[in-house]
């Protein structure tokens, strides 16, 4: 197959491929602890660790594309606002 369209670069493997980490990682903890407990957050309503999850992906995207939008293309910043990001949703949501 060729995928050449797609400008496969090292940092776009990197970032699927954290992904795909990350979604293996929470099938893992879900098969080894079932259920994680949902609990109501600073948004009052019930979510899961697949929740948070996805909402920390999601959050992270849009900080992404707004600090190249605003800043430029050195993303070493972003990345580091959106693992701050990401602990404080799994921790207050």
């Amino acid at each position: 197959m060729d995928f050449s369209w797609m400008a496969w670069t090292l940092p776009t493997a990197i970032f699927f491929l954290v992904i795909l980490g990350l979604i293996l990682s929470m099938a893992i903890w879900e098969y080894v602890s079932p259920g994680g407990n949902p609990r109501v957050g600073i948004l009052k309503f019930e979510t899961t660790r697949g929740d948070r999850l996805f909402v920390s992906l999601l959050g992270s995207a849009f900080i992404h594309l707004a600090w190249l939008g605003l800043i430029g293309p050195n993303l070493w910043w972003a990345l580091a606002l959106s693992v701050v990001y990401a602990i404080g949703v799994f921790r207050f949501v």
